[in-house]
């Protein structure tokens, strides 16, 4: 038997963009349902739906299931694509045996569901979520709907969750309102899976005017509803309005009262120890979505990052959370997420699976346009994305900028290669403490096809980050690296 792979975030090939994914354990197999982005997409969720999964004993081999689901099987769908995308899905298992697939497309004002004999089959369209007279929820002057989570209680109750607070966005421009008293909750008939039986419901999550003075300030609920039950406790997931973290709240009824609890992951570790706003994040931020999963009695908190200078390029991550006595403790960021433990210290691994990235000025809050590529590196590919399409790699890397990766076991580690490309001039210090000593420093030098420098390490052992920092003139690109 061959040795497994070791996974890495972002946990998909780098040509995939799949964001606000939603794992799901069907069997032995872990699925995930995300929204699909374009590389270089000039808006979020123009791709159709793609099926994913990965065997529960081996989270390094993810599987591609191909396009589950198009755009155009909904009748409803607008016909201008560009502004009106598929946006993010969630999908229960029905007392029938099916799958069914709930998602949101811009432009509609409805909850659209598919259904599938498979969990990552050909989904056929089915209908909308539907109060009792036919009228599809979102038709009658609610708050929008928008990133739908389903849920299945223990007792077969279904229960839908959805809202979008952000007052003032584009999408609201066809006159819908945002959600004012927090994220909407309907109890769903299971006899048909799209009746509303009651609500919307209001659960307590709330928003950024009536959080003011509560638990919630700070992290007001935006959008991203997912939830989930651990023990006795359920457990409501949300991005705040700060829209860079995820976070959570608990109650004993799925119907709440909620009360906030704290952050799961910001996509710029915006939260953790040192890292007190989006002036000191560690990447690049931009919104988030993801949800929480026990896998092989191990939890953690699936995400997306956020590449290619701007909002709409995003990938799916995930990180081990420590969870204890019924709290969630704030995941670090790492290139490690899935492999239940360090990157081995020897071997080759592409320079995309970064996890902190930053030039001498910092980060940005990324939005639709891109950044400057001055004073910046980034993550990005040649060519568009396509299945087995070309890998992606951190580009710019110019005087003052710092790639992270955490993390690896340095205790038999001697050397390190960087693989480059470009017109720098300088040195690259390699450590392990984001302000630290070198314990390696490489002289790099213009070339213009890919070349490697090489530097011995020194007064390195055990479980560590690597941080390279270049000092300088020009810029270069790093494909990837070696540790022997």
């Amino acid at each position: 038997m061959s040795e497994k792979k070791q996974a890495v975030n972002p946990y998909l090939p780098s040509w995939e963009y799949i964001p606000d994914a939603e794992p799901h354990v069907v069997g032995d197999r872990v699925y995930i349902y995300g929204s699909h982005d374009l590389f270089n997409g000039i808006n979020f969720c123009l791709g159709d739906y793609m099926g994913w999964s990965a065997p529960l004993d081996d989270l390094s081999n993810w599987t591609c299931h191909g396009v589950i689901y198009r755009r155009d099987q909904d009748p409803a769908a607008p016909w201008f694509k560009i502004t009106n995308g598929l946006a993010a899905p969630d999908m229960v298992q029905g007392p029938d045996g099916k799958y069914y697939f709930y998602y949101f497309m811009g432009g509609t004002k409805m909850i659209s569901i598919a259904v599938c004999d498979e969990p990552a089959g050909k989904y056929e369209f089915y209908g909308y979520v539907s109060y009792d007279d036919g009228t599809p929820i979102g038709k009658k002057n609610e708050p929008f709907q928008f990133d739908p989570a389903i849920f299945k209680d223990d007792d077969g109750q279904l229960y839908l969750y959805t809202g979008f607070a952000f007052a003032g966005n584009p999408i609201l421009l066809d006159g819908s309102k945002p959600a004012e008293d927090g994220p909407m909750c309907f109890r769903i008939d299971t006899t048909d899976m799209k009746t509303v039986l009651e609500g919307p419901m209001n659960i307590g999550v709330l928003c950024e005017k009536k959080a003011v003075g509560t638990p919630y300030e700070g992290h007001p609920f935006a959008e991203a509803s997912s939830m989930r039950k651990f023990g006795d406790t359920y457990y409501f997931i949300y991005s705040s309005l700060n829209s860079h973290d995820l976070c959570y709240a608990t109650s004993k009824s799925p119907t709440g009262p909620f009360e906030y609890g704290g952050i799961l992951v910001s996509c710029g570790d915006i939260g953790l120890p040192g890292v007190t706003d989006p002036d000191h994040a560690k990447n690049y931020t931009g919104n988030t979505h993801g949800s929480l999963i026990e896998l092989n009695g191990k939890y953690y908190v699936f995400y997306h990052r956020h590449t290619n200078r701007k909002q709409s390029s995003r990938q799916a991550c995930a990180e081990q959370i420590r969870f204890e006595d019924g709290k969630f403790y704030q995941a670090e960021m790492t290139s490690c997420g899935l492999n239940d433990g360090p990157l081995k210290g020897q071997g080759h691994y592409k320079s995309y699976i970064a996890c902190n990235l930053y030039g001498k000025y910092g980060t940005k809050f990324l939005s639709m346009i891109k950044i400057p590529k001055k004073g910046n590196p980034y993550i990005t590919q040649d060519g568009g994305d396509r299945e087995g399409g070309p890998d992606q790699y951190v580009a710019n890397i110019c005087d003052g900028a710092v790639v992270g990766y955490k993390y690896f076991d340095l205790t038999d580690t001697k050397t390190i290669r960087l693989n480059i490309k470009g017109n720098a001039s300088g040195t690259v210090s390699i450590c392990t403490e984001e302000y630290g000593a070198p314990i390696a420093k490489i002289q790099v030098e213009p070339t213009r096809s890919t070349k490697g420098f090489t530097a011995d390490i020194s007064a390195a052992t055990g479980v560590l980050p690597l941080f390279f920092k270049f000092e300088g003139k020009g810029a270069f690109n790093l494909y990837s690296f070696d540790l022997k």
